[in-house]
């Protein structure tokens, strides 16, 4: 199984990115999918996660608004769309598959697979 998660980069406060996290070797339609980020010196957090179906995202309350997830099962492809970026968002984001096919947590432990990182950079 490999996550391949990029699009990460440098952009100014206020500015867009759109990441994307390709997938292989897991039946990518059945898993949940989510997005996480991990700060210089702060723990991984909980970005938001999309439903197997795209029918379904949930967001941290300090994306909400402001970023969007879908997904393209055809691609097995899972998309972070983040748009009125602050120098708060800087961090290093994760993709990652849900150990169920109905599940929606924001627990780390709850995601199965990893993919290795992209790093967002947002200036003041």
């Amino acid at each position: 199984v490999q996550l391949q998660a990029s699009g990460g980069g440098l952009v100014q406060a206020g500015g867009s990115l759109r990441l994307s996290c390709a997938t292989s070797g897991l039946t990518f339609s059945r898993y949940p999918m989510g997005w996480f980020r991990q700060a210089p010196g702060k723990e991984r957090e909980f970005v938001g996660v999309i439903s197997w179906s795209g029918t379904s995202t949930y967001y941290a309350d300090s994306v909400k608004g402001r970023f969007t997830i879908s997904r393209d099962n055809a691609k097995n492809t899972v998309y972070l769309q983040m748009n009125s970026l602050k120098p708060e968002d800087t961090a290093v984001y994760y993709c990652a598959a849900h150990r169920e096919r109905y599940g929606s947590s924001r627990s780390l432990s709850d995601y199965a697979y990893w993919g290795q990182g992209t790093l967002v950079t947002v200036s003041s």
